[in-house]
């Protein structure tokens, strides 16, 4: 599916939608059910049934990427997902990437256009604001990142992930303890009644290196043992935005370079990304720093690769190439599934309006 800008709504895929692409089909044909029925029922569900099947061809795994909505009103925004399965899968080498759970991932890095509209919606005390429109959310501190996925839970009635507070000038954070609902001792970030998070090391390990198969990894998070090659945007495969100059700042979240084996784009480059995993991976100090992965545009191809770890104070929030991405639940249901193109059914509806021409002039 072609990038999306600004977020437009994506439409429902069913069979109802399958139904009315058919229905504009024979409408077009001037073929009326008088006439069709019950004589030319066999080449039309014939031709029904392919046009289902291209659908599903066209779009590739419509049960694995998704979108979910946000906001209100004029300011609705959507969140690309992409599921993440093979769960209980063997980490790398390193030591990094096994989840025993199946869960998704944002497909595309989260842009400023996305806080804008979240903040017109309700979200107050996360600022960003290094970039514009369809680039990334710049200058995001971890606690800032966080207040954005708390929001995100909340402005649909789930628990918040993480137990913050603003204290009229700056966000602090609490371990969730023994006995709170949600309470996990093996993650005291993040509570486990929470839909939405930030993703941890091992999520974003995952979803940016592993296989699809779920059988091992790839050095770069663009399905490559080879470095990508650099670009300034673009979707091909194999490139990722780096060795920028830095005032061209970063592209699109949706041009941000070619994708990971799952389906992700941009975990390499074009942005780095706050991880919720401290430093340690025990999440159990607030105080401790927190991992960063992913490299961006004006540096070079070293901290793309799996081994590359910085780490970033969770305040940190001058650095303009700081941003993140979301992660979930894999038990949401969603609003908007990712569909082909619609000019996948217009070409498909041209072929078959041509068919149904013919068998008349065949059986006149």
């Amino acid at each position: 599916m072609g990038p999306r800008f600004h977020d437009e709504p994506i439409a429902d895929t069913s069979q109802k939608q399958i139904d009315a692409s058919w229905g504009a089909i024979v409408h077009s044909s001037k073929i009326h059910p008088p006439f069709y029925l019950p004589t030319y029922r066999p080449i039309f569900n014939l031709m029904k049934k392919l046009l289902l099947a291209t659908a599903l061809l066209a779009g590739a795994s419509l049960t694995a990427a998704h979108a979910d909505n946000f906001g209100t009103g004029a300011n609705q925004f959507t969140l690309d997902f992409t599921t993440i399965g093979n769960a209980n899968n063997s980490a790398d080498t390193n030591g990094y990437g096994s989840v025993g759970y199946d869960y998704r991932i944002g497909t595309y890095e989260i842009s400023q256009y996305q806080i804008d509209r979240a903040t017109a919606s309700g979200l107050s005390n996360v600022v960003a604001g290094a970039f514009s429109g369809d680039r990334p959310a710049g200058l995001m501190t971890w606690f800032e990142s966080a207040a954005f996925v708390n929001w995100l839970n909340t402005s649909k009635g789930f628990t918040p992930a993480y137990n913050l507070t603003w204290s009229g000038s700056t966000w602090s954070m609490a371990l969730w303890v023994e006995g709170a609902a949600g309470y996990d001792a093996n993650n005291k970030y993040r509570s486990s009644l929470a839909k939405y998070f930030l993703p941890s090391e091992n999520e974003f390990y995952k979803a940016a290196f592993g296989k699809s198969d779920g059988i091992g990894y790839y050095l770069y998070p663009t399905a490559s043992t080879n470095a990508p090659t650099a670009v300034a945007s673009g979707i091909a495969s194999g490139t990722a935005v780096y060795k920028q100059e830095w005032g061209q700042g970063p592209a699109s979240i949706y041009q941000a370079g070619g994708r990971s084996s799952y389906g992700t784009m941009g975990q390499g480059g074009n942005m780095q990304e706050w991880q919720e995993s401290s430093s340690d991976g025990t999440n159990n100090n607030v105080g401790d720093q927190r991992m960063v992965r992913g490299g961006y545009w004006h540096f070079n191809s070293a901290p793309l690769d799996s081994s590359s770890r910085p780490t970033y104070d969770p305040t940190t929030g001058n650095v303009p190439n700081l941003g993140f991405r979301v992660a979930s639940v894999s038990g949401i249901v969603p609003e908007s599934p990712l569909i082909p193109e619609p000019s996948t059914y217009a070409l498909f509806g041209l072929g078959a309006l041509a068919l149904v021409i013919a068998y008349r002039r065949k059986t006149a």
